[in-house]
């Protein structure tokens, strides 16, 4: 049984489209996950319908991390896109491994085909996006809806996603000044994929996945001073390669910590979305 709380605020000055107040209407929303009851937390604008709609997923490297710390991204999407954005309070590891977090977003996903037009939005245009290990469950998500086929996604982008368990391709953590490392992310890795064998599960090491054929069309955003860009750009290759449309964003001297909150990498992505729901709009209106 879903529970639902209700509350109103104010987008920070400067932010809205004028420079101006814009007002959000934001409520939580408790849901049956995979391993334990989930928060999804929604916002959009206020008097706002027919909205796209756009899941949103923190980082924390699977093991840490909370939709307050999605705050500013997810109310910049809302704002600027505009969109309905659900903000998944997923499982962590290591008290709950992989599957449940890539479960509860498949679950969030139900919920918002389900339930989200009471929400002023729209089921047909659905995106995700997520940074860190979020970029990686957004990813996940896509994989998992193309081969269950009960969600259409339209996009995604991945923000300095953790997408290698293996650790193969991480840059030079000393050359690039990364603000990560490599110790840190093998930690991060153990507590999620504790069973050797979840380490090749293209769930969870998309660069090991064959079928990327019909993944949605994909932005992915890196940071130069980050070990992970190596990773991300390699997969940004393999997707173009199997004809998903692909767009990659490098935005040099900036540290993994800072690309999650980065105006100009959010903007990239008001603009990749915008694109592919004015596009589905588009066809829906033929």
């Amino acid at each position: 049984m879903d529970s639902f709380h209700s509350r109103h605020s104010l987008v920070p000055p400067g932010s809205g489209p004028a420079g101006g107040h814009a007002s959000l209407d934001v409520s939580d929303v408790r849901i049956d996950g995979y391993a334990q009851d989930i928060t999804l937390r929604l916002y959009r604008r206020t008097g706002k319908s027919g909205l796209p709609i756009l899941l949103y997923f923190h980082g924390g490297g699977f093991v840490r991390g909370s939709i307050e710390e999605a705050e500013f991204a997810s109310r910049y999407f809302a704002e600027h896109l505009p969109a309905l954005v659900v903000s998944v309070g997923y499982s962590l590891a290591p008290q709950y491994p992989f599957p449940a977090a890539p479960e509860d977003a498949h679950r969030a996903v139900l919920w918002v085909k389900t339930r989200a037009r009471a929400f002023g939005a729209d089921t047909k245009r659905i995106g995700v996006a997520g940074y860190d290990a979020g970029g990686q469950l957004a990813n996940c998500l896509a994989f998992i809806t193309r081969d269950r086929g009960d969600v259409r996604i339209l996009a995604q982008a991945l923000f300095g996603p953790m997408l290698d368990p293996s650790l193969t391709r991480l840059g030079d953590e000393r050359t690039l000044g990364s603000d990560i490392t490599a110790s840190e992310c093998a930690a991060c890795y153990r507590a999620y994929l504790p069973q050797a064998a979840q380490r090749m599960h293209p769930y969870a090491a998309p660069l090991e996945a064959v079928r990327l054929a019909n993944l949605p069309d994909t932005l992915i955003a890196t940071a130069g001073n980050d070990v992970l860009h190596v990773e991300a750009e390699k997969y940004a290759g393999n997707l173009i390669a199997a004809g998903v449309l692909t767009q990659v964003v490098r935005f040099p001297n900036l540290s993994h910590a800072a690309l999650a909150d980065h105006p100009a990498a959010l903007q990239e992505a008001v603009r990749f979305f915008r694109c592919r729901f004015d596009a589905r709009d588009a066809r829906d209106a033929r």
